[in-house]
């Protein structure tokens, strides 16, 4: 049974990725503190109405959930399988704070600044993550929210979510100004920015 699975995961592995032992947890700067009493999650930029929406705590853990079951590929290589998340879906978060119709884009904000862009097309299939494997989110994980953009390279898929950002034009979000490819897509091992094609980056 145990190489069956083995050969399945082989299956869904993308070029360049192995699977390791256990579950290794990469992340820039240190682990933010929660405070749900001051804790909030913003839908700015462009959207429908030309107002920010805001989810303080209470409102946002009362927003419809669903479960994702992803593989999850880190830019360093690593794959981890067959993920069961639950959270917010993005298409819950754009239905409540509607883009306007010309957004393409979106910015995914975390705390400290740390920010990813991602096409409003990946962001609809989203999922704003607050358990994995039936328990809330570790800390180091990216409690109390995160996002999981599951066929992209997972530096797309911030920690610490506290916004997201409708854009009408593309800008690149914190590892893609600093030479991360602009898309990220594991497939293609589209890792780093001097790999981008013509129009996969912003103008």
């Amino acid at each position: 049974m145990r190489e069956a699975e083995t050969a399945r995961e082989e299956n869904r592995l993308p070029p360049g990725q192995y699977v390791p032992r256990g579950r290794p947890v990469i992340h820039y700067g240190r682990v933010p503190a929660f405070r749900p009493e001051t804790w909030d999650f913003r839908v700015q930029g462009a959207t429908a109405s030309g107002a920010e929406h805001r989810f303080g705590w209470a409102e946002f853990s009362a927003l419809e959930r669903a479960t994702l079951v992803a593989d999850f590929h880190c830019v360093t290589k690593f794959s981890i399988m067959g993920n069961d998340w639950r959270g917010v879906p993005a298409a819950v978060i754009l239905a409540a704070a509607p883009p306007a119709p010309d957004v393409r884009h979106v910015m995914i904000w975390g705390e400290y600044g740390y920010s990813a862009n991602v096409r409003l097309s990946d962001f609809t299939g989203s999922l704003l993550a607050m358990e994995l494997d039936d328990k809330p989110i570790s800390a180091e994980r990216g409690f109390p929210v995160r996002a999981v953009v599951p066929h992209l390279y997972a530096w797309k898929s911030v920690k610490w979510v506290r916004a997201v950002e409708y854009m009408v034009e593309d800008r690149r979000g914190f590892w893609e100004d600093r030479g991360y490819h602009n898309i990220a897509d594991p497939w293609r091992e589209q890792r780093y920015s001097y790999q981008e094609e013509p129009g996969e980056g912003p103008l």
